[in-house]
């Protein structure tokens, strides 16, 4: 795969689910490239698919049909084995709602995914405070989730969705739970990572100023993608 070839590529997909015993379509026509680095969010209303083509993105779920290529690989022909082993590796993700383990230190949630991928204890450790460090929280390392403010927390969220070293970041909705001046720096954050790390960055946001902040910018309408105004 060249360097100017795109990290994702999807076109034709589609993806229905089963309400009431009928078909209901929720993403119909959908396309979208996102080269190495790039930042690109997707908007629109609520209800018009941005999750779910998020989910599709991510490997969290698969569609009925159409093209997805992710790092050169034809991901519609993975087994679900493989599709893991690619998430882990290929995909961070950050979420409204932070998803930390209550129980667990910073450090642990952080390291959660290099555990998963088998990276060893020493190196995983090591990993995960410098991450941690990056994102401005040296000092917090063995503080548990209830011990760490919303924008803490976020940026705990965030140090796990790059401990594996992924070449995409997908956030949900990242600073939706958050106030202005927090959501700025988890923005700044991301943008940092992306810009630094030549890492993709993927938003789903309702937020114009998050929106403002990416590299370009794609609406979903009744399940169809365009490139936002």
């Amino acid at each position: 795969m060249g360097a100017s070839d795109p990290l994702l590529r999807i076109s034709g997909l589609h993806k229905s689910f089963s309400v009431d015993g009928r078909r209901l379509p929720v993403l119909v026509d959908c396309a979208l490239e996102v080269g190495r680095g790039e930042v690109v969010a997707i908007v629109g209303r609520s209800g018009s698919g941005k999750s779910t083509l998020l989910n599709m993105i991510g490997l969290l779920d698969r569609a009925d049909g159409g093209e997805h290529v992710f790092d050169g690989v034809d991901v519609t022909r993975l087994g679900e084995g493989r599709r893991a082993r690619l998430r882990n590796t290929g995909v961070g993700f950050v979420f409204q709602t932070f998803h930390l383990l209550e129980r667990r230190t910073a450090l642990a949630n952080v390291c959660v995914p290099m555990v998963l991928g088998g990276v060893p204890a020493v190196r995983r450790r090591a990993h995960g405070r410098r991450l941690l460090e990056s994102v401005g929280l040296r000092d917090r390392v063995t503080s548990r989730p209830h011990q760490l403010s919303g924008g803490e927390q976020q940026r705990v969220a965030l140090a796990r969705a790059l401990s594996m070293d992924p070449a995409m970041v997908l956030a949900d909705e990242p600073t939706g739970a958050l106030d202005g001046a927090t959501s700025e720096q988890i923005m700044d954050q991301l943008l940092v990572q992306a810009r630094t790390r030549g890492t993709a960055v993927v938003i789903v946001t309702h937020e114009p100023s998050v929106a403002a902040a990416a590299d370009r910018r794609i609406a979903i309408e009744e399940g169809r993608t365009r490139p936002a105004e």
